[in-house]
C-alpha cells in the first residue's frame, strides 16, 4: 500500500465520500432549526469551513441562495466544480474563517463537524464568532456544532468508519495522542485508506484541534457579543430533543441566534 503523509483535507474526492454519506440526518436537523429556532425567513445560507460543500450542494438544490469559504484550495475548487457540473448558483472561496467579511448578510449558517475547533487561539476563535456577528443578519442563526471535553476522561477518543461509493471505498480512523488541558490542545491521528481497482493508497494526518469546556466557550461566546444560545443539541439531530449542556458533555451542537 501506498503511504503518503498529507492532510486529508487535500484529497476533497475521498474527503467527500467519507464525510458526505450520511448527510440527511444533519441536513434535516439544521432545516428543522430553521424553522424553530430562526426569528426571521431563512433563504440565504453561508458556511465557513465548508470543504467539499457537503451540505451546501443538497441545500442549493432545495433553492437556497448558499455561499461558503474555506482555506484549503482543492477542496474550493472541487465545490465549484460540483456547483457547475450540477447547475447550481452556489459559490465558495478560499477565506480565512477567522478573517473575513460578507457584502450582504445570510439569513443563518452552519458548521458541524468540528472545523471550528482547528482554529488555534483565542483569538482566532473570537475572531471568527466576531466575522459570523456581522455576516448573519439580526434574527437568524449559526449552527455550530464540535466536541467539548468534558471535567473527566472523556468517552471518545478514537472512532473509525467505512464508506463506499461506486468502487471506491475510504475506510477511515481517528484517535486521540494526547490531550493536554492546560495549553487546551488534542493532538490527532487521522487515517484514509482508500481502495479503487487500481489503487490502494493510505493517507497519514496529525493535527491539533484547541480544546474547549462548556464554561469557556459560553464565555467566549459572551465575550463576543452578538449572540444568544438559543438552543443546544447532541449529534443525534433531534430538534425535540435538546439537551442541557454541563460537565459531561461531549458533542453538541450550538444554535447561537443573532441579537
Amino acid at each position: 500500500m501506498e503511504i503518503v503523509r498529507q492532510s486529508v483535507y487535500d484529497y476533497p474526492k475521498y474527503y467527500d465520500v467519507l464525510f458526505g454519506s450520511d448527510w440527511k440526518a444533519e441536513y434535516e436537523f439544521l432545516c428543522d432549526c430553521f424553522e424553530h429556532y430562526a426569528k426571521r425567513p431563512v433563504k440565504r445560507l453561508l458556511e465557513p469551513a465548508c470543504g467539499t460543500g457537503r451540505l451546501l450542494f443538497r441545500f442549493a438544490q432545495a433553492g437556497y441562495e448558499v455561499a461558503g469559504l474555506d482555506l484549503n484550495e482543492k477542496a474550493v475548487e472541487y465545490c465549484n466544480r460540483r456547483f457547475q457540473r450540477l447547475g447550481l448558483s452556489g459559490h465558495v472561496w478560499v477565506g480565512d474563517m477567522a478573517n473575513f467579511r460578507v457584502k450582504r448578510k445570510y439569513d443563518a449558517a452552519f458548521n458541524t463537524i468540528n472545523s471550528f475547533r482547528h482554529l488555534p487561539d483565542d483569538k482566532g476563535a473570537f475572531g471568527h464568532l466576531a466575522c459570523m456577528r456581522e455576516a448573519v443578519a439580526k434574527g437568524g442563526l449559526y449552527i455550530l456544532g464540535f466536541h467539548l471535553t468534558p471535567n473527566r476522561p472523556p468517552k471518545c477518543t478514537e472512532e473509525s468508519w467505512i464508506v463506499r461509493r461506486g468502487h471506491l471505498q475510504v475506510n477511515s480512523w481517528m484517535k486521540t495522542i494526547s490531550l493536554d488541558r492546560r495549553r487546551r490542545e488534542e493532538k490527532v491521528y487521522f487515517q484514509f485508506d482508500v481502495y479503487t481497482p487500481r489503487r490502494t493508497l493510505r493517507i497519514v494526518n496529525e493535527f491539533v484541534f484547541r480544546t474547549y469546556t462548556w464554561q469557556q466557550f459560553h464565555r467566549l461566546v459572551q465575550k463576543v457579543g452578538g449572540w444568544e444560545i438559543a438552543g443546544t443539541h447532541d449529534f443525534a439531530y433531534r430538534i425535540d430533543e435538546p439537551i442541557t449542556v454541563d460537565d459531561y458533555t461531549e458533542d453538541v451542537v450550538y444554535v447561537l441566534r443573532r441579537v
